[in-house]
């Protein structure tokens, strides 16, 4: 192929460095090169970049876009900076971060079936004690996000037993799954809920999705997991739902700012087990296999792959 494939990223050099081997490995026949090794000539004739955090002055300096593949599934910090009329942006879907994001779920989610947090408590203290029992078909674990990780997650958790309610904004069906959308939907399936599982993509309209009046619809005693991103969680209102035993244990792995900084008071609570971004790292070697045939299809066929609604945020 003439143009050069460019591969703009405000990740780390080992990081970076990792894509990049991956990538050409999956695509030995294509040209790619990082943007800052570009000269001239490449940057003017390349239509296909491949981003990671990238900065937008950078993919503005690629007049001649056709589109813009992700390297991460989450397009959120893509999305805002993204100029008006800019080219198509792909997020990457790939099978193995969806697997890899239903075991995450399901380990945790037996974290708290288990009584975990409880049995670290007592440890801590010297206490010997029984918890009892809750078998996974007695609680329900309803999951907020039903895409690919979302849709991936909740068959994982069915599959082990537990009842398993899904929300989404548009109506959708799943088999094994109780699934609700809209407004009333989110109150309804809130309700039911022993655990909840955050897995929405961060928008315009899931920034602080759940606030204090949602957190107070979810059912008493329930327990939270935020797999999603930081700021779909209100964190002071998720204290206050803690501190006044509502919710009983939240599991964080994204949070407002990251890492988080050491004065955090979720550090230090002891209804909070804190993950530093860990549920579903991106596999290097997949998600470069996934990329190589968004654009083997494309060099074929000339069409682009179905991207991101820049309105939606997804």
């Amino acid at each position: 192929m003439s143009d050069t494939i460019a591969l703009i990223s405000n990740i780390s050099a080992d990081q970076e460095s990792r894509y990049l081997s991956a990538l050409v490995a999956a695509m030995p026949d294509e040209k790619i090169a990082t943007f800052r090794t570009m000269n001239e000539a490449q940057r003017v004739q390349a239509r296909i970049a491949i981003v990671a955090n990238p900065d937008p002055a950078d993919v503005a300096a690629l007049p001649n876009l056709a589109w813009v593949q992700s390297l991460w599934a989450g397009v959120e910090q893509l999305v805002t900076a993204w100029p008006s009329g800019g080219p198509p942006i792909v997020r990457l879907v790939d099978r193995e971060m969806s697997r890899t994001m239903a075991e995450a779920v399901l380990a945790w989610t037996y974290y708290l079936q288990r009584d975990m947090p409880a049995y670290a408590r007592q440890q801590r203290a010297g206490v010997w004690r029984q918890q009892a029992y809750r078998k996974p078909s007695a609680l329900t674990v309803g999951i907020l996000g039903l895409g690919a990780l979302g849709a991936a997650a909740a068959a994982r958790v069915a599959q082990a037993g537990f009842k398993v309610a899904g929300w989404s904004r548009s109506a959708k069906l799943l088999p094994g799954v109780n699934t609700f959308s809209n407004d009333d939907g989110l109150t309804e399936m809130l309700r039911i809920s022993d655990i909840v599982v955050c897995l929405v993509p961060l928008t315009a309209q899931t920034r602080g999705l759940l606030h204090a009046g949602r957190l107070a619809a979810i059912k008493p005693g329930a327990a939270l997991i935020n797999f999603a991103r930081g700021p779909v969680v209100v964190t002071d209102d998720l204290l206050n739902s803690l501190d006044s035993g509502h919710l009983t244990h939240a599991v964080l792995d994204v949070f407002d700012e990251e890492p988080l900084a050491p004065d955090s008071r979720l550090w230090r609570h002891p209804q909070v087990t804190v993950l530093p971004h860990i549920s579903a790292p991106t596999d290097f070697e997949t998600a470069a296999a996934v990329i190589a045939e968004n654009i083997a299809a494309y060099r074929e066929t000339g069409v682009l792959p179905c991207g991101v609604e820049i309105a939606r945020g997804y």
